[in-house]
């Protein structure tokens, strides 16, 4: 199961720095697996989409069996969202975190 829990515009400062010029929007979702005998039955995704001049590019990355505690869960989710971070760094920051 998949549940939206925030999304955010990242800095436009932030993107300026980085060379950017186009927006991009960050979506935090809780998963979870519904089945029962699973350990660590919290995930999480992200995806991101930038906003191109004549398109539109979404990226997503779903790590599962994160935690097995929902409140851990959501604690990791506003980490990552404070800090923006996208899909391409989602497992780096997990490994670190967990």
């Amino acid at each position: 199961m998949k549940t939206f829990f925030d999304g955010v515009f990242m800095n436009k400062e932030r993107l300026q720095d980085e060379g950017i010029k186009y927006p991009i929007k960050l979506e935090y979702y809780k998963t979870s697996i519904e089945e029962e005998n699973v350990e660590n039955k919290y995930g999480i995704e992200i995806t991101k989409t930038e906003y191109l001049k004549d398109n539109v590019k979404i990226e997503t990355k779903e790590l599962r069996n994160v935690t097995n505690n929902m409140l851990e869960q959501e604690r990791i989710l506003k980490i990552l969202i404070k800090n923006e971070v996208t899909p391409v760094g989602l497992e780096d920051v997990i490994a670190e975190l967990v």
